[in-house]
């Protein structure tokens, strides 16, 4: 499948949440994440435009591969995601697996996220509600939907953008604009 994504610096989610009540949008509660990142012994996942991440929220853990971004308007780029067995000995030993086979710690985003779901246009949608620590607040909107699906989810994503008022994407995920801060100091 393909993760089709959009993300938004915003000030604040006041607007954003006025939208997606009009879109009678189903929001959850806000929760903490915390994306473990690394990068493989046999070639530089900041070079190949690739991620490996293990997302800690409360017991549950998921480990996440995501492909190359694909060119186009949106971010598009292949996810593949996989549960681990729930609490925090699990990820420990995912972690020390990955250690074992060469792979390093590359850094660690933490945000609290906010998700809202709702129908549109014969997708299901997500947007998603982030206070990322260090960056700011930021809106992503995503579908995930099939290669042949692509183009129509983009344009999907691009409306509904336009609609809530949404402009200056960020192509950059969490992770290079965390390391970008890094090396800024």
């Amino acid at each position: 499948m393909l993760e089709i994504e959009m993300k938004f610096p915003v000030a604040d989610f006041a607007s954003i949440h006025a939208r997606l009540k009009q879109l009678h949008a189903k929001g959850g509660e806000p929760v903490e994440e915390a994306d473990h990142y690394f990068n493989a012994p046999d070639r530089d996942f900041a070079r190949t435009d690739e991620a490996l991440r293990l997302r800690r929220v409360g017991s549950r853990s998921l480990v996440t591969y995501k492909g190359p971004k694909e060119p186009g308007p949106t971010k598009t780029r292949t996810e593949l995601e996989l549960p681990l067995t729930p609490g925090a000995e699990s990820a420990e030993r995912f972690c020390r697996f990955l250690s074992h086979l060469g792979y390093r710690a590359t850094a660690v985003v933490k945000k609290i996220r906010r998700s809202f779901h709702f129908r549109g246009d014969g997708f299901s949608l997500k947007v998603c509600l982030d206070e990322v620590e260090t960056l700011g607040n930021f809106v992503e909107v995503e579908i995930v939907a099939t290669e042949s699906d692509k183009e129509k989810a983009q344009r999907v994503i691009l409306k509904l953008a336009e609609e809530m008022g949404l402009d200056n994407a960020e192509r950059l995920s969490y992770l290079e604009m965390v390391l970008e801060k890094m090396k800024r100091g």
